[in-house]
């Protein structure tokens, strides 16, 4: 078995996180309705939540049975970061994203109550040239590595990276935390994410769980779309 791949009591079927980048709750529901049992958890970004009626389609789907993932990269002056977290506490969410520095993360880790937060490290749509434009002097992986470690210390339970830097994450912070890889594309990329890696790469480099949206969303049969994604984690896991 590969060393890296991860050996946490995860049901299989809750590798997979759908992104519902939906323009409204309704159109999400819908979806998440169509898939049935193909898909079990899901991330709910900024968009529907600038669309209303985010709360209560984390209600709905925890009362389906359904895991959420709450991705809103808070990112706010401490104090302002903690009440968000406890304001979150109530709603069933698994996991939830904090951006920021040292007392950021602190602040969120003190109000997780049964949420796990994922620290960001650095967002897949960016490569080396734009981060160095932004102002790190350092690669993206460097930095990855970095902010994954101070979070860690911190509190953390975990990281969203991109697939690229999850091998090196492993083998350095060992794997008593979450890897949560977004921007997976099972086939060639053409969009505006840049570090990617496909279903395999990412978990056999170390992710615990992989994020796919526009895959799954944009297939001409969604429902098919998800649950190849699932089989090929099944034999990837079963192997």
């Amino acid at each position: 078995m590969n060393p890296l791949l991860s050996k946490k009591p995860i049901p299989v079927e809750e590798r997979l996180i759908f992104a519902l980048d939906f323009a409204d709750a309704a159109q999400a529901r819908r979806m998440v309705e169509r898939l049935g049992d193909a898909v079990n958890f899901y991330k709910l970004g900024l968009e529907l939540f600038m669309a209303g009626g985010y709360f209560e389609l984390l209600d709905w789907l925890s009362d389906k049975g359904k895991r959420s993932f709450v991705d809103l990269k808070f990112f706010d002056v401490p104090q302002t970061v903690a009440s968000a977290v406890r304001q979150l506490r109530g709603r069933k969410a698994a996991f939830a994203t904090v951006h920021g520095n040292d007392a950021i993360l602190k602040a969120a880790c003190a109000e997780k109550g049964g949420i796990k937060i994922l620290a960001v490290t650095a967002l897949t749509s960016l490569d080396d040239g734009d981060l160095r434009q932004l102002g790190f002097q350092v690669d993206a992986k460097t930095l990855v590595l970095a902010r994954a470690r101070r979070a860690l210390e911190i509190g953390c339970d975990g990281v969203i990276s991109s697939g690229l830097e999850a091998e090196e994450l492993r083998e350095s912070l060992g794997d008593k935390f979450l890897i949560v890889v977004p921007g997976i594309r099972p086939v060639q990329n053409t969009d505006d994410q840049k570090r990617t890696v496909d279903v395999e790469e990412a978990f056999r480099r170390g992710a615990d769980h992989i994020v796919v949206g526009r895959p799954i969303r944009d297939a001409a049969d969604p429902v098919k779309a998800a649950r190849d994604i699932q089989e090929r984690i099944r034999r990837l896991f079963a192997a």
